[in-house]
């Protein structure tokens, strides 16, 4: 395996091979580091020295209808999280407020369940008409939505819809029974048919393969997804998935060069599980090809303070964009 050289090839506009892809994700210590300044051509060519930070609110907690096994949030689970209905429309806009201070390119609403609807769906669209004006684009992260609501989303001023896959299909049955994954493929499909850009990702430490990583990877590339979002399991107390293990900071890091190898130019967003998993080598995954972090909290677990974020890239001589081009440098 020679990184660089495929690093090249992808730079001419070469795929790589499933072969290659799964090199990467069983590779030895030795091979690590040759494997990123592979992926860090790539990534360097497509975007520089920039990264572009985004950040959630959990508008809507708990009780979930859905069995996702990793989920704090499912209620067919027991984890001590908080719960309260969808937040108003001036609580939301305070989030909002209190985001816009930092650098942030993006800023999104999450709820829990299966879908937002109903009364719900009409107070949050009213909602999205009232925030203040922020350099911040608005996402918008609510579950399995029909077209004709994606379509009033975007109308109010949300660019991207977020909906990941969370793995494999190979794999997603063992994960959640309550919905399909033809279920969110046909919402992403969906949301793309309504004019909105699609982020979509998952979550790895759920017990895939090296083979289900790259089914998954593919299923994305085919996808054409703008933008994916990149989470590593936090086994949470309450939850099917409490006794697994955090993935190997070496792990996260392949599997990130992989994507970057097989996706050169689609932006990878690194999520929750960040400090867990990565630990000290957080500050390598822009070498191994991300392109942004979500900072601040999650959805139920913690994450790591803006101002440490800001910190970690000043130190590495990143630069923090918004807007589209790389028009803003903050």
């Amino acid at each position: 395996m020679d990184p660089l050289q495929e690093a090249l090839r992808v730079l001419a506009g070469k795929r790589i091979s499933d072969a290659f892809f799964l090199d990467i994700l069983g590779a030895d210590k030795p091979q690590v580091f040759g494997i990123l300044s592979g992926a860090d051509r790539i990534r360097r060519f497509f975007f520089k020295d920039t990264v572009r930070l985004c950040a959630i609110c959990n508008g809507k907690s708990g009780r979930c209808s859905e069995d996702c096994r990793f989920c704090s949030q499912s209620a067919h689970g027991s984890a001590d999280v908080a719960i309260y209905p969808l937040l108003s429309a001036e609580k939301l806009a305070q989030s909002l407020r209190l985001a816009a201070e930092y650098p942030l390119d993006r800023y999104s609403i999450v709820t829990s369940g299966r879908g937002l609807a109903g009364e719900d769906l009409e107070a949050l669209l009213e909602a999205y008409t009232r925030f203040p004006g922020t350099q911040m684009a608005h996402c918008a992260s609510l579950g399995i939505l029909e077209e004709r609501d994606l379509r009033r989303l975007k109308a109010v001023g949300v660019s991207r819809y977020h909906h990941n896959l969370e793995t494999a299909a190979s794999l997603f049955p063992t994960i959640c029974t309550t919905h399909s994954y033809a279920d969110r493929l046909k919402t992403l499909e969906a949301a793309r048919r309504a004019g909105l850009e699609i982020c979509s990702g998952g979550i790895f430490g759920l017990g895939e393969t090296d083979a289900q990583i790259l089914e998954f990877a593919r299923t994305l590339e085919a996808l054409e997804v703008d933008a994916i979002p990149m989470n590593f399991l936090v086994p949470i107390a309450g939850t099917p998935m409490a006794s697994c293990s955090f993935l190997s900071p070496l792990r996260c890091l392949k599997i990130l060069a992989a994507f970057r190898f097989l996706m050169p130019r689609t932006p990878l967003i690194v999520c929750g599980g960040r400090e867990q998993n990565f630990a000290s080598l957080q500050a390598l995954i822009f070498s191994a090809g991300a392109t942004g972090l979500m900072s601040g909290d999650f959805l139920t677990t913690p994450g790591r303070a803006m101002e440490k974020d800001l910190a970690m890239l000043k130190d590495g001589g990143w630069r923090v964009i918004r807007g589209r081009g790389y028009e803003e440098e903050v």
